[in-house]
């Protein structure tokens, strides 16, 4: 499916609700078609860098995996009974008075567990000793585990948001460079903490720096890759990320202890810091910002590591280089989103799945787990992702970006609703009388419906975030994309909120999402079709993205109808940006919403 773009890609008119900016020259801001292939395309060079974007990922990673096994829970069991504790039984005879006998029943089977002042623990992670075995958070002391991984995905929400802002203003290189010094402070002080409230206030730190580097190696990544190249690119460090998963549990055990496993994690991001000198800044950032002299200088090496010949330059990229030498750098903000019209509804949508996607994978995760912290259901997950990640390869080549994205929210949709109201059929009218084969039967459709949610989700959250890179302008490509990761933030907080709420209201909270995949059902077939197409690398370019028409033949019938045409003008895309200024007809290529490119 093709995109459809405005002709000349020029700032759209006041009534369009775009921001105006003056563009660069045109063949300047033209990196996928004419910049990059004079440069050696997808060369040598960017090969080498490409690849220094996955060795990370598996730090990362490890880091996104530690809390299964730092603040696992163990199996317990009590070697010295406490005999002093009054206060609870005391709340026990006080609810059986108010005749509160079912409050009173559950609360003194609780208090029997936990009348414990000694405790011996069994950890089934492979480490023999972790955070909750070392300060006892067990019983009353459970909600501080809630909390600490609540504070790392925080932390993770705060980095995307900020730090993608702050790579749009000053480069991607230097927020990379900040982000790894900090997380080796930060993760480092984690494994010396000396209580629960300085684990978690340094876990917050440790997740804004790693969403940091997290989303600046995924946009220097998007933005060295040509067309063909940006997806199975990304999707190889989706699949190191889920290869870090699965290396986890040998990690673990080797270290044995949950400090040493910690320091083991952040430790290699030493390896990180000469990508200062190894990784250049984003050519595309420098060329749409204005910093002519640094593009001009990698330019010429780039040049040089793809054996590229400078000395001619049939298309004039060089000399009009040289032109624009004096040109200020600009500095741009996501900000600028909410003067578009079409661009932030792109984010928004986006933004939702991914919320979505996270939010409703915990639903599924749940019913398969349903509590347990064994080796073999951790694998289990790893596997279902490294599943998704390869069929997305045939998927999203057969039906694009757009299409795939549609296909597994779908899945996704009709797996949620199957769950919710299948399994409810099958015990209200079943024919059978044998309780225990239907509830056998409903536990084996609970986990069939379960798997294929957990493997469809996860390829709508993967999908969301890189279409969301596809779509956004470079100038705000940082920003963008931490938005849908913030988003995807939001989402996997859900998990950490009903533990600490003992999965109370947890079908509401089912509902909900369910409902929400119907609603990105509706506006997937709204976003633009990115496949195979440029990036874009200004506001204006990207506001150029738009839907094309669904019903072959649509946009002539819409072409022939004057009150379309006259309707249009209050439309995202005005008719007159496409009419041809020499004679006023309109082009053969164009559509009622603009100019299809190929």
């Amino acid at each position: 499916m093709d995109a459809v773009q405005l002709d000349g890609l020029n700032p759209p008119p006041a009534e369009n609700g775009s921001v105006s900016q003056s563009e660069p020259h045109k063949r300047l801001s033209q990196v996928d078609t004419v910049v990059l292939p004079f440069l050696g395309g997808f060369g040598r060079y960017q090969r080498r860098l490409v690849a220094l974007t996955w060795i990370p990922a598996f730090l990362i990673s490890f880091s996104q995996f530690s809390d299964h096994f730092l603040l696992g829970q163990p199996d317990r069991k009590c070697v010295r009974p406490d005999q002093n504790r009054t206060s609870s039984a005391r709340m026990i005879f006080d609810l059986i008075a108010t005749g509160n006998d079912a409050a009173a029943a559950a609360e003194g089977s609780n208090v029997t567990e936990c009348m414990c002042s000694e405790w011996r623990f069994e950890l089934q992670s492979g480490l023999q000793q972790n955070v909750v075995t070392k300060w006892a958070l067990v019983c009353d002391g459970e909600w501080k585990v809630h909390i600490a991984k609540f504070s790392l995905l925080v932390g993770s929400i705060f980095g995307y948001l900020l730090m993608g802002a702050m790579a749009d203003w000053l480069g991607r290189i230097p927020v990379l460079l900040v982000s790894v010094l900090s997380v080796l402070v930060f993760g480092l002080a984690v494994a010396f903490s000396v209580d629960m409230a300085m684990f978690s206030t340094l876990r917050f730190f440790e997740g804004f720096c790693l969403a940091a580097i997290r989303l600046s190696l995924y946009v220097l990544r998007i933005e060295l890759c040509l067309p063909a190249w940006r997806f199975s690119m990304t999707m190889i460090a989706s699949l190191i990320i889920v290869g870090g998963q699965l290396l986890m549990p040998g990690l673990a055990a080797l270290c044995r202890d949950w400090q040493v496993l910690q320091i083991v994690i952040i430790a290699p991001f030493v390896l990180m810091l000469p990508y200062v000198w190894m990784f250049p800044e984003s050519l595309r950032w420098l060329l749409v910002t204005q910093h002519y002299q640094r593009a001009k200088r990698q330019m010429y090496r780039i040049a040089h590591s793809n054996s590229v010949d400078t000395a001619t330059d049939p298309s004039g990229i060089l000399s009009e280089l040289e032109t624009e030498l004096q040109q200020k750098p600009k500095t741009f903000c996501v900000t600028q989103l909410t003067g578009t019209r079409n661009l932030w509804k792109n984010t928004v949508v986006l933004c939702v799945n991914s919320l979505t996607g996270y939010g409703i994978h915990h639903c599924f995760a749940r019913s398969v787990l349903e509590g347990s912290a064994t080796h073999l259901h951790y694998y289990a997950l790893a596997a279902i992702a490294v599943a998704s990640c390869m069929v997305l390869f045939p998927v999203v080549a057969g039906f694009g970006r757009r299409g795939g994205l549609l296909t597994f929210m779908i899945i996704t949709a009709l797996a949620s609703l199957l769950q919710l109201g299948l399994l409810n059929l099958i015990g209200k009218y079943s024919l059978w009388h044998d309780a225990a084969l239907r509830d056998t039967l409903n536990q084996r459709f609970s986990y069939a419906f379960s798997i294929i949610g957990m493997f469809s989700s996860h390829a709508v959250s993967t999908l969301s975030i890189f279409y969301c890179a596809e779509i956004t302008p470079t100038v705000i490509r940082g920003g963008g994309v931490g938005l849908v990761l913030a988003s995807a933030g939001f989402g996997m907080l859900t998990a950490p909120l009903m533990e600490l709420h003992n999965q109370k209201g947890f079908f509401l909270h089912h509902v909900i999402f369910t409902c929400c995949t119907l609603l990105c059902i509706i506006c997937i077939p709204l976003l633009p079709e990115t496949a195979g197409q440029p990036l874009p690398e200004s506001i204006a370019e990207g506001e150029g993205l738009l839907r094309r028409p669904i019903l072959h033949g649509e946009q002539h019938h819409l072409l022939a109808r004057t009150e379309v045409r006259e309707y249009s003008r209050v439309q995202d895309t005005p008719l007159h940006q496409v009419v041809n200024p020499g004679n006023g007809s309109v082009p053969s290529n164009s559509t009622a919403n603009g100019v299809r490119t190929s």
